[in-house]
C-alpha cells in the first residue's frame, strides 16, 4: 500500500473503514478543504456500504426485482463499477457482494474475528451483465438474489470526488488518499507528492519497499496481505475472482499501478491480482506503470514504473 511522505498540511480520519488522508498545499485552506473531505465521506458511507441497513445500496437490494431510481451519487458509482466490469472482462465485478460474505467479509472489517466455521462451496459471482443499468433515467434493475459489492471501485472514486472537490474548496493543489488508494487534483509541490511503498500503507513511514513521485492523476494499491483474516484455518482476504467466488490464486500478494484517476488505477490493480501470472503482459499492453510483488518478494516492473532502488 501506499503512504504519503510530504505534508504540507496535513489531515486525517477514520473513514469507510480504512484512515483517510488530506493533503493541502496552502495551509490556510485546510478548514475549507477538510470540511468539505468529510462531507463527500459522508456521503459515500450513506450511499455505497453494503454493512449499513440504511444505506442506499442496502435499500437497492431489498427492492431487488423492481425498477428503482437512484441518487446521482449512486448512479456515478454504479456507472463506474459496471465500466470497470465491462473493461476487465468481468474480473472486477460488482456482483460478487455475496461470494465475499460467505468467505466471512460480511461486516466492517474491524469487526472480523477468527472463524473454525467451514466455508463450503465457494459461490460465483451472478454476472455484472445481469444487472439492468439506464444511465439515462438513472434507473436499475437489480436481480432479485444479486447483492452489489462496490469495495473495488467505490473507494477510488470517492478519492477523486474527494480531491476534485477539495481542490475547488481550497483553490490548491491537494492530495486525498483512502487506505493508501489517492488521487491527486492542482498543483503538486515541488519535484511531486512523495509516495512510499509497502504492503500495508501503515507500515510506509517505517519500512517503505519504494519510493515514487505523483505529479498529477491517481495511485492505488490492492494487497492480499493488508486486509485478510482466518476463516476455517486458511487466511482469506477480500479480493475475489467472480468466475469462482474464491480468493485466487496467490501469484501476487502486491500490486500498485499509476493511472489518470484513482478509479482507473485501482481497477487495474483488483484485476491484475485475479488474473494473476499473465497480468505483467496485460498492464504493459494497456501501458500502465505497475509495481507487482510476487508472495516470495519478487519484484516485476511495467510500462515505465520508476526503476529505483528497492527500499529507496
Amino acid at each position: 500500500m501506499s503512504t504519503v511522505l510530504d505534508s504540507p498540511a496535513r489531515y486525517e480520519l477514520d473513514a469507510l473503514g480504512t484512515s483517510a488522508l488530506l493533503l493541502v498545499m496552502d495551509p490556510a485552506r485546510m478548514n475549507a478543504a477538510s470540511e468539505t473531505l468529510r462531507d463527500e465521506l459522508a456521503a459515500i458511507d450513506r450511499t455505497c456500504s453494503r454493512f449499513r441497513a440504511d444505506s442506499e445500496i442496502s435499500r437497492l437490494r431489498r427492492r431487488a426485482g423492481r425498477t428503482v431510481t437512484v441518487s446521482p451519487l449512486l448512479g456515478e458509482a454504479l456507472q463506474v463499477a459496471l465500466r470497470a466490469a465491462e473493461l476487465t472482462d468481468g474480473l472486477v465485478d460488482p456482483t460478487v457482494a455475496d461470494s465475499v460474505s460467505h468467505l466471512g467479509y460480511d461486516r466492517d472489517f474491524a469487526l472480523i474475528e477468527p472463524d473454525r466455521t467451514p466455508v463450503g462451496a465457494t459461490r460465483a459471482a451472478p454476472g455484472w451483465w445481469r444487472v439492468r443499468w439506464d444511465p439515462d433515467r438513472g434507473e436499475i434493475v437489480l436481480p432479485r438474489g444479486v447483492g452489489l459489492d462496490l469495495g473495488a471501485t467505490a473507494k477510488a472514486l470517492a478519492s477523486d470526488r474527494a480531491a476534485r472537490r477539495c481542490a475547488e474548496a481550497a483553490g490548491c493543489g491537494v492530495l486525498v488518499s483512502l487506505g493508501g488508494d489517492l488521487a491527486t487534483m492542482g498543483d503538486a509541490p515541488e519535484g511531486g507528492w512523495r509516495i512510499a511503498l509497502a504492503d500495508d500503507h501503515r507500515q510506509g513511514w517505517d519500512r517503505p519497499d519504494q519510493t515514487v513521485t505523483v505529479t498529477s492523476g491517481g495511485l492505488a494499491t490492492s494487497s492480499t496481505v493488508a486486509r485478510s483474516w482466518l476463516r476455517d484455518g486458511r487466511r482469506r482476504h477480500h479480493i475475489v475472482d467472480p468466475r469462482t467466488g474464491d480468493n485466487p490464486s496467490p501469484a501476487w500478494r502486491t500490486v500498485t499501478v499509476a493511472a489518470a484517476t484513482c478509479v482507473d488505477a485501482n481497477t487495474a490493480t483488483t484485476a491484475a491480482i485475479v488474473m494473476g501470472a499473465s497480468a505483467p503482459g496485460w498492464l504493459d499492453r494497456l501501458g500502465l506503470p505497475a509495481r507487482l510483488v510476487s508472495p516470495e518478494g519478487h519484484v516485476v516492473h511495467t510500462a515505465d514504473w520508476p526503476n529505483t532502488q528497492e527500499g529507496d
